[in-house]
């Protein structure tokens, strides 16, 4: 009997390694700040532990610990009371600055009657909220710029998608600089891609068209000529798309939020958002149907990632060809968000810039489109020739 072997090359062993044990520092959206303004108590499950997050009475958002210090009731299953979260067991008031305002029952508060109050921001329709493991608040130079469009009468309403993913984080932030899996798994045909980090930001720079053999044009419909995506991450978790759809007569404007917040070291929540902007061709209840379209296509999408993630292994040696990308000085770069402050080295920060090399795979892309194409033609024309 034979044993087939491999030579004598050494086989590449995958390290999986592990999830670390902390959460990123960063700005975390969590969510439309609307959703969140309905009179409600509302638990979100965040970096390991449950949040409560309600609104005031002058629409103030707030988050605190969920957990209530007095005897662990969940602050998330109790009452909104003037400005404070009710504790459903004993009705313990707290405030939004994490202080107990009033115990109905009690001569007085104890004094050191304080649980965790989470630092938030209410930007662009949008509620994040601050975590940082040593606790120390954010800097001018983490900010989450503003986006032009957002709340504005000239783009459409946001259209808002969440799901969660049994997985680590950094798998989807992976896919910045991972262009080949666009063509294999999303059906795009990247035609220029480039990577910059610098700083907090981590931007990938996209040119492409759709794949005809998989995504071919619907005839009576506007045919897309192309999109040029300009994708950063700002801090671990936030990224924000300015990206463009060109079609034969007229381009569309759009922005993309790609966001997520962890709940645990394996897992997380996922939420995409997406705002077109009006134009003469498309006003009012267009422009939000065109951005509703575009949604769809876009959960698409990350359904076809999600679909990958769950099946996959984690990799910390993944064994890469020359058109792969930066993957190593990605994950460098993202370390600066796991690591404390002091321990930043330069090289996470440092600007880079990487640019791939197209012409490789766009020519071998071209001809597997090319041939599947003819195969298709092929089994049509034989369908036809047997009726």
């Amino acid at each position: 009997m034979t044993i087939n072997q491999s030579d004598n090359d050494e086989v590449r062993e995958i390290q999986a390694g592990t999830a670390p044990t902390r959460f990123a520092r960063g700005w975390h959206c969590i969510g439309l700040t609307e959703s969140f303004k309905d009179g409600q108590p509302h638990s979100i499950e965040a970096f390991g532990t449950k949040l409560v997050v309600f609104a005031d009475s002058e629409g103030n958002v707030k988050i605190l610990d969920a957990y209530c210090r007095h005897m662990g009731g969940d602050l998330s299953q109790g009452t909104i009371k003037g400005d404070a979260i009710a504790c459903p067991f004993h009705d313990w008031r707290w405030g939004g600055n994490g202080k107990c305002q009033k115990i109905p029952y009690a001569r007085r508060v104890p004094p050191l009657a304080k649980t965790r109050a989470w630092q938030t921001l209410d930007q662009d329709g949008m509620l994040f909220v601050w975590h940082d493991p040593e606790g120390n608040p954010p800097t001018d130079d983490v900010a989450i710029p503003r986006i032009e469009g957002a709340l504005s009468d000239e783009w459409s309403d946001w259209v808002w998608y969440t799901t969660t993913v049994d997985t680590n984080c950094r798998e989807i932030v992976d896919n910045i600089v991972d262009m080949a899996h666009f063509f294999y798994v999303h059906y795009s045909f990247p035609t220029y891609f480039k990577n910059v980090f610098e700083g907090h930001a981590a931007t990938q720079y996209m040119r492409g068209v759709a794949r005809s053999d998989m995504r071919p044009h619907a005839a009576g419909t506007p045919k897309m000529v192309g999109s040029n995506s300009v994708a950063t991450y700002f801090g671990p978790s936030f990224m924000v798309d300015d990206l463009t759809y060109e079609y034969e007569d007229y381009n569309v404007e759009s922005v993309l939020i790609n966001c997520h917040y962890p709940v645990s070291a394996d897992k997380f929540v996922l939420q995409y958002g997406i705002i077109v902007k009006k134009s003469d061709r498309f006003q009012g209840e267009a422009a939000d149907a065109m951005a509703a379209n575009f949604g769809t296509f876009i959960a698409k999408g990350f359904e076809q990632d999600v679909e990958i993630w769950k099946n996959k292994t984690r990799i910390e040696n993944p064994l890469l060809c020359e058109e792969d990308g930066p993957v190593y000085q990605l994950r460098r770069w993202y370390e600066q968000f796991y690591v404390d402050v002091a321990d930043i080295a330069p090289e996470m920060t440092e600007r880079f810039e990487f640019e791939l090399d197209t012409a490789r795979p766009v020519a071998a892309w071209q001809k597997e489109v090319e041939d599947n194409l003819a195969a298709k033609k092929a089994d049509e024309d034989a369908a036809s020739s047997v009726r």
